[in-house]
């Protein structure tokens, strides 16, 4: 089975750039107030759902792995 991740967009640090949503389309859209907000709370592993959070430049999303809760992006630092 793959892993399933739940995805999370602080909207307190999120500025709106757009690039999770052009990075993946069908996974993040964005609002009126142009925040961004995952397409579903959880999502199928994917090398596209990394590139976007790993490009947010103000690193507003966050991957973790369904259902632990162990981080995916951004990594812990240890």
């Amino acid at each position: 089975m793959a892993d399933r991740w739940h995805l999370e967009v602080d909207h307190g640090v999120c500025i709106g750039s757009g690039l999770c949503a052009a990075t993946a389309p069908d996974r993040f859209r964005l609002d009126t107030a142009r925040r961004s907000h995952p397409a579903a709370p959880e999502t199928d592993a994917s090398e596209t759902v990394l590139a976007a959070a790993e490009g947010c430049p103000v690193e507003a999303i966050t991957l973790t792995l369904a259902p632990d809760g162990e981080a995916i992006f951004p990594p812990e630092e240890e």
